[in-house]
């Protein structure tokens, strides 16, 4: 008993410890970002403009493909469980409410986590162990500034772009297999759907993605920052990055859901 009490102890000072430092990098990143709206070049807008196209343009299509592939799977599931209340006619209306406040929003956030936030990790992580880091700090030049801060910014820029693609997505996939797979006339699938879904479930599914944003490039960032020793320790930040941020998304997401459809009328 004793000894889980101490490893329970152990856990959770470790996880309050990382909290304290995800809090203070964030808030050097809100620094230099509002400092940028009074100073010029602050943020390096090369770097920006490279990592939103990384993040957005090139992620387009692997978002697109899984919120289709979502949407379709979920106008099965909804098809099979509302068909015995007769009620399949709803199935669209389901498919589009749950797009638009929950999985439009954790498709891109996770989707996004494994393909940039690990390769942030790790180049991040990379630059620590060849002593790059070391080198701009060396040449006057603050890494957070020029490493973390544009990631973050784009990261925060181009997700809930990628959320509204994986909703739609995902409700075309919904659409296509009712109406081809499940019998719904088209017109009827179109009108219920638009009838079910309402303006606060937009927008709070893009908060979410926003909030997931800042999360992801936190997160990977700090685990780059992180790094030393060699490749193995890469590999492992890299890792850690992935696995932290998704826990993370599914944790602030039912904390955000709470206070959304609880406190916030409607």
């Amino acid at each position: 008993m004793k000894e889980f009490a101490g490893k329970t102890g152990y856990t959770l000072v470790f996880v309050l410890a990382g909290v304290a430092r995800l809090w203070d990098l964030g808030s050097a990143v809100a620094g230099y970002t509002f400092s940028a709206f009074f100073k010029k070049k602050v943020i390096p807008r090369e770097t920006l403009f490279h990592q939103m196209v990384l993040i957005g343009i090139d992620s387009t299509a692997i978002v697109a493909l899984v919120g289709a592939s979502v949407g379709t799977v979920l106008a099965l599931q909804a098809a099979y469980s509302l068909k015995s209340f007769g009620a399949i006619m709803y199935t669209g209306s389901l498919v589009c409410v749950a797009m638009a406040r929950e999985l439009g929003p954790l498709i891109a956030s996770i989707v996004i986590s494994g393909r940039i936030g690990a390769r942030m990790a790790a180049e991040i992580g990379t630059m620590m162990v060849q002593e790059e880091v070391d080198a701009l700090t060396t040449m006057g030049i603050n890494p957070i500034r020029y490493l973390v801060v544009p990631r973050c910014l784009a990261l925060a820029a181009m997700l809930p772009c990628l959320t509204v693609i994986a909703d739609i997505m995902g409700m075309f996939g919904g659409w296509a297999i009712g109406t081809t797979g499940l019998g719904i006339n088209s017109h009827l699938y179109i009108a219920k759907s638009i009838d079910a879904l309402v303006l606060k479930d937009i927008y709070t599914g893009l908060l979410k993605s926003f909030i997931f944003s800042i999360l992801i490039a936190l997160v990977s960032c700090h685990q780059g920052l992180s790094v030393s020793g060699g490749a193995d320790a890469v590999g492992k930040a890299t890792t850690e990055a992935v696995v932290i941020s998704i826990v993370l998304i599914i944790v602030v997401d039912c904390l955000a859901t709470a206070v959304i459809y609880y406190a916030l009328p409607a």
